[in-house]
């Protein structure tokens, strides 16, 4: 492979803010929820670089082939990986993707296929465009990918802000993430944080049912990692949704005392018995705790009962599913809560949005 840009590249990053940035000065669009991805393409050498500039190419075959039929012979774009599953973005499915198994890789790309949403140019043929500014970007990339069909898509843009509010408050219901805000005389600036996004946020009341030890803790100075919540679905069961981890160290060290009497008897009753008993059994046989992390093998997700009778308030941006689709910022204690009272109905239903029309929008609106 031999291009103006080559791989690896960290893509262009984003800082948070609370609220859609007026213009003039900025292009504004969909904050997709997926793998996001630079693709590299020189003839037939494809490569699908990942956020941590590890390729993901061999888990995507489809989109690889669909690269390959629709994009220029040498180009390097912008993307994100998307799987679609009726009226809105699965990103559960896009997790079970990334799979050691070639035979699995190859059928879940027939059962679940993904899609690459594109959204900005970085190489066409000789031509590096990293310093060229983002407005002339993307009127080349609207250029280039003109005629491109599903499963290549060009993301929606706008320059208006009332129409990014009005995406901000609509497009949840379609699975994305929020808007992001690009200065529209900046150029690509690679593992910086030049963009803006806005993203949902919300609270809960969870119920704290467990905890994870943090991975520098030690018997001597034992360091409270994340905790465990759990909300009660309409079948009284509680059902584990994410964690909160957001906490200074000093904080990590206190909860483990403070939460100590709460550990005494927790698995005798504890509504995650079995799943604590098969973390055990596997401790027993020499195998990895908990469940294995997709992403690092390596990672302990073995967990600690607490009998599930504390509230805690934690901030969330929004639901994949029924669980919290990113780790959850504490709030406070709610010790003035029961946590029979902990249930889905609290949580916001975001409003629904044609995600086909989404991915059908083209040029600037």
């Amino acid at each position: 492979m031999d291009l103006p840009v080559m791989p690896p590249v960290a893509p262009m990053l984003a800082k948070s803010v609370k609220e859609v940035p007026a213009g003039p000065g900025y292009l504004y669009e969909p904050k997709w929820d997926g793998f996001r991805c630079i693709v590299f393409r020189d003839g037939d050498e494809i490569e699908l670089g990942s956020r941590n500039e590890r390729p993901m190419t061999r888990y995507f075959p489809e989109v690889v082939e669909a690269v390959r039929a629709q994009l220029p012979e040498r180009i390097v774009v912008d993307a994100e990986i998307v799987i679609a599953a009726g009226d809105r973005l699965d990103f559960e499915a896009l997790l079970q993707r990334i799979h050691p198994a070639s035979s699995r890789v190859t059928l879940l790309a027939e059962q679940t296929p993904a899609s690459l949403v594109i959204f900005d140019l970085l190489a066409l043929g000789d031509e590096s465009l990293l310093e060229t500014p983002l407005g002339e970007r993307r009127a080349r990339l609207d250029e280039v990918l003109a005629g491109v069909t599903a499963p290549v898509h060009r993301t929606a843009v706008t320059d208006d802000p009332a129409v990014a509010r009005e995406w901000f408050g609509t497009f949840e219901g379609a699975g994305l993430d929020g808007v992001v805000a690009k200065p529209v005389d900046g150029p690509y600036e690679p593992d910086k944080r030049a963009m803006l996004k806005i993203k949902h946020e919300r609270t809960a009341d969870c119920v704290v049912a467990g905890f994870r030890w943090h991975k520098t803790s030690t018997e001597e100075k034992p360091l409270l990692g994340s905790l465990l919540l759990g909300l009660h679905a309409a079948d009284g069961s509680l059902q584990h949704v994410g964690v909160v981890a957001s906490f200074p160290m000093a904080r990590r060290a206190e909860l483990v005392e403070e939460l100590a009497p709460w550990r005494e008897g927790a698995l005798e009753t504890h509504p995650w018995r079995d799943w604590a008993q098969a973390q055990a059994q596997a401790q027993a046989d020499g195998r990895m705790p908990g469940a294995q992390s997709r992403w690092n093998a390596k990672k302990d997700l073995s967990w600690q009962p607490l009998r599930p009778e504390r509230v805690v308030e934690v901030r969330y941006d929004h639901m994949e599913g029924t669980r919290f689709r990113h780790t959850t910022q504490f709030v406070r204690w709610r010790d003035d809560r029961e946590p029979a009272s902990c249930t889905y109905e609290q949580l916001e239903v975001p409003v629904s949005y044609d995600l086909a029309a989404l991915l059908s929008a083209k040029g600037v609106n």
